[in-house]
């Protein structure tokens, strides 16, 4: 299907500033100097400086930074780096995230509890329905501009290890991602456009200096997952996540922006994932989860990690935005125009 408009450019970012010595070195190593990476064992892997340095090594298989080389997203030294990122967050999500026992029945009890929504829950989502600001909003969506501005891609890795049943479902969910056909009906797309009639800027990555460690670290366990054929499995529970919950809470955000009095292109977003989620849900259960466990039995035990991990990762999310919001304070690193101004700070 041909596009209405004009095809935009989308230009890679530049690169960040480093938030310590972790992210310091990585960026030294996209330049070309020699390769050297900080002690690890001190380091906090749910940390700005680990997960900002992570997030860069995996942006080498997105878009690239701006005057970064393509082929640095194969240079060993770059590959070692972020192997050692790698052992230290994968290490840390499963110490923290309860064990799975391995077993079919344990998936279907997981994906089951995905599904029941609370009568009134407490998230992102619930607080911009019932009071949050607009300023509030705005925050939210630039913080998910690091994923949603490539909405579909980190899961389109794990198309290649798939195989029959699970991998044409998957497929089919993606196709609608991508805009079933139509480039002006890409998720990322609508994102984008989104934000334009929030007042924020829709240039690929520019709110990568803004956004938190726990911003981060969701994307890059997608990208994890995703770039890992062994990972496979967690990848399928971590999509699968994000579409058994996503229509409720998109639901909610319609409701949010139209009591804001957000334009309607603002709404369009969201208002699309409340009936394609709806959908995509049993597509992922029924078409994606069911034919490949019966294939491959023993990655029960990956797709319940995938699940649990990313739970995990979104309630952190979901925490430092109500504890801020809650004292009036500003979750982006550096504030939008619009958010309060912590007491004692100078803009």
């Amino acid at each position: 299907m041909l596009s209405d408009t004009a095809p935009r450019r989308v230009d890679p970012p530049a690169l960040p500033e480093a938030r310590g010595p972790l992210s310091a070195a990585v960026l030294g190593a996209l330049r070309g100097w020699p390769p050297a990476m900080p002690h690890l064992d001190q380091a906090d892997p749910y940390g700005d400086d680990l997960q900002l340095a992570l997030y860069c090594c995996y942006e080498l298989h997105y878009r690239g930074f701006a005057d970064i080389a393509s082929d640095r997203e194969w240079d060993v030294g770059v590959l070692g780096l972020r192997a050692e990122l790698e052992r230290v967050f994968e290490t840390a999500l499963r110490k923290d995230v309860p064990a799975a026992d391995g077993t079919v029945a344990e998936v279907t009890a997981e994906l089951d509890a995905l599904v029941v929504e609370q009568v009134e829950g407490r998230g992102p989502s619930w607080h911009l329905r019932r009071d949050g600001e607009l300023w509030q909003l705005r925050e939210y969506v630039a913080h998910r501009s690091l994923y949603h501005l490539k909405e579909g891609d980190p899961q389109a890795f794990v198309i290649a290890r798939l195989d029959g049943p699970a991998k044409a479902a998957l497929v089919s969910v993606e196709h609608d991602e991508y805009g079933a056909g139509n480039p002006d009906r890409m998720h990322a797309r609508l994102f984008a456009e989104m934000m334009g009639s929030l007042g924020l800027s829709t240039a690929y990555g520019h709110y990568l200096d803004a956004a938190s460690a726990e911003t981060l670290a969701e994307v890059n366990f997608m990208s994890l997952c995703g770039l890992h054929r062994r990972l496979r499995g967690a990848l399928v529970g971590q999509f699968a996540t994000v579409e058994l919950t996503s229509s409720p809470g998109s639901e909610r955000l319609v409701r949010a922006m139209r009591r804001l009095g957000c334009p309607e292109q603002a709404v369009a977003f969201y208002d699309e994932h409340v009936e394609a989620d709806a959908v995509h849900e049993q597509m992922v259960r029924l078409g994606v989860v069911a034919p490949l466990l019966a294939a491959e039995p023993e990655l029960a035990r990956d797709i319940v990690f995938g699940v649990r991990a990313s739970s995990f990762l979104a309630d952190r999310f979901g925490a430092l935005l109500l504890d801020s919001w809650t004292r009036g304070r500003p979750t982006l690193r550096r504030p939008l125009t619009d958010a309060p101004t912590p007491a004692g700070s100078m803009r």
